[in-house]
């Protein structure tokens, strides 16, 4: 499952990671942010070398705007504590996988 990830322990959780770790930008009124939901939660429990959380951006705008979050779903990709990649929209589940796949190459 995917954890909670808010400004308050995003460096903890992210940054200070051992793991890299996938994030989920997404908003309750996001439409496309509830169709890729289940894919993301999926992949969460598949990709088991890899941490999954989910950051509402309504919620913790400081972490939204320090990323540049500006349209949503955004995926982004972190490891050894930086942003390797980016994934904006919502897809199949296959076509998210391969893209979090190929960026952790």
């Amino acid at each position: 499952m995917p954890m909670t990830l808010t400004d308050a322990n995003f460096d903890d959780e992210v940054l200070k990671s051992a793991k890299p770790v996938v994030i989920d930008f997404w908003a309750e009124w996001c439409g496309p942010c509830k169709i890729i939901a289940p894919r993301f939660e999926e992949l969460s429990k598949e990709l088991t070398d890899v941490k999954f959380g989910k950051v509402n951006v309504d919620e913790n705008e400081n972490t939204s705007m320090k990323y540049g979050i500006r349209s949503i779903p955004t995926l982004l990709i972190f490891k050894a504590g930086k942003p390797i990649g980016q994934i904006i929209g919502a897809m199949s589940k296959d076509a998210l996988k391969q893209k979090i796949e190929m960026a952790l190459q």
